[in-house]
């Protein structure tokens, strides 16, 4: 098979490694990418959002399969364009992605189909949003922007002034684009986090092991939202007795409620969950593979992806075994200094091997490109050392040894991955 991967990031590293194990795989490329991508794939200078030049490459190519793996082109209906034109496609089509690309929706999905979440309220008038933030007089309190926002359009904040200044931020100054027209201020749920990826064919859905990312920018969950500074994989809040009732309360009525909305979900749907005091509750849903936990789910799984990928598209999931080993993961991603505000570009990576490799460990390239041989940053968040072990413990003894082993210049990570309070 010839399969092309659109996405240039992490988990896109993350998916492509795992598809080179298949014997059915012949030839990978990549749209658009990035350093360490180029070691495993054919990259190919292609926007994710181009939906032409997309589908003229992969009818050129005799491209067998196209994995959408961001959420931008997911919203913006690239599957939807692929099977218009033939090309087979793993991902939801528009109208099912939208359970990540609005908030609004999601939200009202869940409180029409008694899924359990937060209590919220939606605005389109910042002034009517702080008044009842105001009104209610409760922090922290939870304030969302209705579209995408790369994973940080979420403010948590814990005084009158910093909701004030979230609403201001979100809505008046369009901190986050027209993803800020509307936003969702919802209370604010303690308990641990869980995050569970599930493959769904639209028909049945079979939930990947579960993951825990750490989303703050520094150590003791302190600083700014990001995308993901490093996972681990299981949870282990995530018990056999909480699984069965995710199972029961949010994975399969998400399910029949995107059905019963004539949105049939198909791909990979992400649980952002919180087991609290009162039982789980979705935070967030996703319409992808999360990143970074794709970084420590795939590496666990012991089923060919290309048959599960194919049986989803197919709606055959159900007659799939989908086998994972019971070892555990760890994640812990390298940013460039300033993440997630401004930060620099350019820097060389010393400590890798010619495939932007290190003993010990798997490193997934985030932010990262390749000139004259060497590894320099390009994003964010560059790399994510990976690891497995027999436990937890020993999988981030690995993952750490291997970081202190990788070097550029204002390499920020954080210390406490895997720490659990």
């Amino acid at each position: 098979m010839r399969i092309m991967v659109i996405g240039g990031g992490g988990r896109e590293h993350t998916i492509i490694r795992k598809l080179k194990e298949s014997p059915k795989v012949d030839k990978i490329y990549a749209a658009p990418g990035n350093g360490g991508i180029a070691k495993d794939a054919e990259c190919v200078d292609i926007g994710v959002m181009d939906k032409a030049a997309v589908i003229e490459f992969a009818k050129e190519n005799v491209v067998d399969l196209v994995f959408v793996a961001p959420d931008d082109p997911l919203a913006a209906g690239m599957v939807d364009a692929l099977n218009a034109n033939g090309i087979r496609a793993f991902g939801p089509r528009a109208e099912a992605a939208i359970i990540e690309s609005s908030k609004v929706f999601s939200k009202n999905l869940m409180k029409k189909y008694h899924i359990p979440t937060a209590a919220y309220e939606v605005f389109d008038d910042p002034a009517e949003a702080i008044a009842y933030i105001e009104e209610r007089n409760q922090y922290p309190v939870v304030i969302k922007a209705d579209g995408l926002a790369l994973g940080k359009g979420v403010i948590i904040a814990q005084t009158q002034k910093e909701a004030r200044d979230a609403v201001k931020e979100i809505m008046e100054d369009k901190k986050f684009g027209d993803s800020g027209n509307h936003v969702v201020v919802e209370e604010f749920l303690t308990g641990p986090e869980v995050s569970v990826l599930a493959f769904t064919d639209g028909i049945s859905l079979v939930p990947m092991v579960s993951s825990k990312d750490h989303k703050r920018a520094y150590d003791n969950d302190e600083g700014l939202n990001t995308g993901g500074m490093g996972t681990i994989s299981p949870n282990p809040y995530y018990t056999p007795e909480v699984a069965e009732i995710c199972r029961k309360t949010i994975f399969e009525p998400t399910v029949a409620a995107m059905n019963s909305e004539n949105r049939p979900f198909k791909g990979c749907l992400y649980f952002g969950l919180m087991i609290t005091p009162d039982g789980p509750k979705v935070i967030e849903y996703n319409a992808r593979f999360g990143d970074p936990e794709a970084q420590v789910v795939l590496p666990r799984l012991k089923t060919d992806l290309v048959d599960i990928i194919e049986a989803v598209i197919d709606e055959r999931l159900s007659q799939l075994n989908i086998e994972w080993s019971d070892t555990a993961t760890a994640c812990v991603v390298m940013a460039s200094g300033g993440y997630p505000q401004s930060y620099q570009k350019g820097f060389e990576i010393s400590g890798l091997d010619e495939n932007g490799q290190i003993e010990g460990a798997e490193v997934f390239h985030a932010g990262t490109k390749l000139e004259n041989g060497k590894f320099y940053t390009n994003g964010g968040r560059v790399l994510g050392v990976t690891a497995e072990g027999k436990t937890l413990e020993e999988a981030l003894d690995k993952a750490y040894s291997a970081v202190r082993k990788i070097s550029f210049e204002g390499a920020h990570y954080r210390t406490d991955i895997g720490k659990i309070k």
